[in-house]
C-alpha cells in the first residue's frame, strides 16, 4: 500500500540533477552566444568567419546586411551544394545574394538550385526569367499556380506550358487551320 504522499511524489516530474541542469543551460547559452558573438564582430571578423566558419555561422552571415559579408559566404570553400540550395530558397536574403548564386556556374549546375531560385519571391525578375527554360514541365506547371512569384514569371511559365502542350499535340494529316 502506498500513501497519498508517495503517490503524489511519483506524479511530479523528477528534478534534473545539477549536471543535467548545467548541460541544458550550456546549450541555450551556446545558441545565444553564437548570435551575440556574430553581432559583436567587426566586418573583417565576419568576413573571416564567413570563409572559415561552420555551416551554422555561414547561414547566419549570409543574411548579414553588409553585402561584402554575404558575398564572402558564397566564396567559402566549405560551402556545400545543399547549403546553396537552402540559401537559394531563403526569403530573407538580399537580392544581390540571389543574383550572385545565379551568376555562378558551379552553383547553377544543380537543378535544385535553379528550381529554388525561380520559386523564390525575392529573386529579381531579370534573373528568374532566363531560368524558366531550364525547368522541367512539372516544375513549370507548379510555377503557374505559385502565387508567391512575380506575375510576369508566372505568366511566362503559363505561356511556356501552353506552347509545350501545343507542340506535343498529335498532328492530323490533311487538316488545315
Amino acid at each position: 500500500m502506498t500513501t497519498a504522499l508517495e503517490r503524489e511524489a511519483s506524479l511530479v516530474a523528477p528534478t534534473p540533477t545539477p549536471i543535467e541542469a548545467e548541460r541544458g543551460a550550456e546549450k541555450t547559452q551556446e545558441r545565444e552566444t553564437l548570435l551575440q558573438r556574430i553581432n559583436r564582430m567587426t566586418a573583417a571578423e565576419k568576413i573571416k568567419a564567413a570563409l572559415t566558419g561552420n555551416q551554422e555561422e555561414r547561414l547566419i552571415l549570409v543574411r548579414d546586411s553588409n553585402k561584402i559579408v554575404a558575398r564572402a559566404v558564397l566564396q567559402s570553400p566549405k560551402l556545400s551544394d545543399m547549403e546553396i540550395e537552402n540559401i537559394a530558397s531563403m526569403k530573407n536574403v538580399t537580392e544581390e545574394v540571389l543574383r550572385l548564386i545565379a551568376m555562378n556556374r558551379k552553383f547553377m549546375k544543380t537543378y535544385a538550385v535553379v528550381r529554388q531560385l525561380v520559386n523564390n519571391p525575392r529573386t529579381p525578375i531579370d534573373v528568374s526569367l532566363p531560368l524558366l527554360n531550364r525547368l522541367n514541365e512539372r516544375d513549370l506547371k507548379g510555377l503557374t499556380i505559385n502565387k508567391n512569384v512575380a506575375d510576369v514569371v508566372r505568366g511566362m511559365a503559363l505561356k511556356m506550358v501552353k506552347q509545350k502542350e501545343e507542340a506535343n499535340k498529335p498532328k492530323v494529316p490533311g487538316k488545315k487551320h
